[in-house]
């Protein structure tokens, strides 16, 4: 223990001599402290013996106090290493590594982790400004562990002491204990300084390949709205089975009721202990998200395919509003959520495991919604792993596999059926069925601001629907999509 204790003393001294320089200023104002203290009988910021342990643990946490790590920063190193190193979907990863912890701990590696990949430009800029060279390929996992403690130091209420010591534990936990006083050292600059790295932060952004399209789709000053709102945490929007109660259940929740009749959550906590979810009232659904179902009208006693449909929203929409629904995914897994939905909701829709592509019902629908297959850059402010794990190479194979696929199910279509085509996308390659180029066989209808509550920003000239993260901004926001609407014609 002593050989090893000393052998990590003598690297940082090797390493960090400036660390040791300042040891004679830390004990001068250490004894200043205890001195006023004695003389003052108080506990203020910089006396009383909670104020001086604080100071210790501040410059030398990993000597003198290791704050106990904590299994949901563990959990958040796992995530991040998933998701930024091989590139699975944060959803899947935080399943994967979070399933054995307490429902509080979850949440809190949640939005650790969210915050870290949302932030992770500015966090990136921080660490370069911080180190004279990059961190070698080996020791990726270390700058996993600097993202967690920057997000912490910069974004988070977090006491500093914890920032720097569970960092450092954290990185003797995951194997890189030879990094840790570097990361020891970063953390005590960003919180010594954290106003020295502005000017680096407002330099970062998400990656070129995403932004660019942005760029010259919506002009310079929108795509700076749509940056600083994906920089904010999302609202918890909610539709309701009902929505002839959606005062009673605005004022139940204390939620606000959108135009659009979705009831939005500033500050929602825990949606296990919301009123209404185990009675089947409601279900968690971006308000953009619920703009496509209501595309298609009056739906009642019609027959209606949901393709796509998992994890089953907009199933619930049309199940809701009377229509005969058939919800069509090729993945079992995902439709789990919606068997579970339509169970808790009381809701009836047929269920069908199969390829939309090659899917042969018995007879065609009075109405098809397609939610198509993309990047879901519109869902970055609730997956902002999607920036990381998405490329502009994914962007044109998902173009082409919409237009194979909107060839293929024309024909569930009858003659002068309805056809949605939808996207949670913000990449403008992605509006692959457009009024300007309908499907074969399908004529464009214009869709109007009062069939979505009057949102005439979210209507472009050519008749197609349009949202963005920056809209609504003060109301906090939309998801981005894009959908069109056609009439077949023959």
């Amino acid at each position: 223990m002593g050989s090893a204790r000393t052998g990590g003393t003598r690297s940082l001294r090797t390493s960090h001599s400036w660390f040791f320089r300042a040891a004679g200023d830390i004990r001068h104002a250490a004894q200043s402290s205890a001195n006023a203290s004695r003389k003052t009988k108080t506990s203020g910021r910089c006396g009383g013996t909670g104020s001086l342990r604080d100071l210790f643990l501040f410059f030398f946490p990993r000597f003198v106090y290791v704050e106990p790590i904590m299994p949901q920063r563990l959990a958040a190193f796992e995530i991040l290493k998933s998701v930024l190193d091989q590139r699975q979907p944060l959803d899947e990863a935080f399943a994967r590594h979070t399933a054995h912890l307490a429902p509080r701990d979850r949440a809190y590696a949640r939005a650790l982790t969210a915050l870290a990949l949302r932030r992770k430009p500015e966090i990136d800029a921080v660490i370069a400004a911080c180190l004279a060279r990059p961190l070698p390929p080996a020791a990726r996992g270390a700058r996993h562990v600097l993202a967690i403690g920057i997000a912490q130091a910069l974004f988070m209420d977090t006491a500093p002491h914890a920032v720097a010591a569970t960092a450092v534990e954290l990185a003797r936990k995951v194997g890189f204990a030879r990094q840790s006083g570097l990361v020891n050292a970063v953390l005590r600059r960003v919180l010594r300084e954290p106003k020295g790295f502005d000017a680096a932060r407002a330099q970062a952004s998400l990656p070129e390949w995403l932004v660019a399209p942005w760029r010259t789709a919506y002009g310079a000053e929108t795509t700076a709205g749509i940056l600083t709102a994906l920089l904010d945490e999302p609202p918890l929007d909610l539709t309701l089975k009902d929505p002839e109660t959606a005062a009673d259940w605005a004022e139940r929740l204390g939620a606000d009721r959108l135009a659009t009749g979705t009831l939005r959550l500033r500050h929602a906590g825990a949606v296990e202990d919301l009123p209404g979810l185990a009675e089947g009232v409601w279900w968690v659904q971006d308000a953009a998200a619920a703009l496509p179902a209501k595309l298609l009208g009056d739906v009642r006693g019609l027959r209606v395919a949901d393709l796509c449909a998992a994890p089953g929203g907009k199933t619930l929409q049309l199940a809701a509003a009377g229509a005969r629904v058939t919800a069509v995914d090729r993945s079992e897994a995902r439709l789990k959520r919606l068997r579970e939905n339509l169970a808790r909701t009381g809701l009836d829709a047929e269920i069908a495991i199969a390829d939309a592509a090659t899917w042969t019902p018995p007879e065609p629908f009075d109405a098809v919604l397609l939610d198509a297959p993309c990047s879901a850059t519109g869902t970055l402010r609730r997956h902002p792993d999607v920036a990381w794990t998405k490329s502009a190479a994914d962007v044109d194979k998902l173009r082409a596999a919409q237009q194979a696929l909107l060839a293929d199910v024309a024909r569930l279509v009858k003659p002068d059926g309805r056809l949605i085509f939808c996207t949670c996308s913000l990449q403008p390659a992605e509006e692959t069925a457009s009024p300007a180029s309908p499907p074969t066989g399908f004529a464009p209808e214009p869709i109007g601001a009062d069939e979505i509550g009057g949102w005439e920003f979210a209507i472009r000239p050519d008749g197609a629907l349009r949202t963005l993260p920056c809209h609504l901004a003060a109301e906090g926001g939309l998801d981005g999509f894009y959908a069109a609407r056609f009439r077949r014609c023959r």
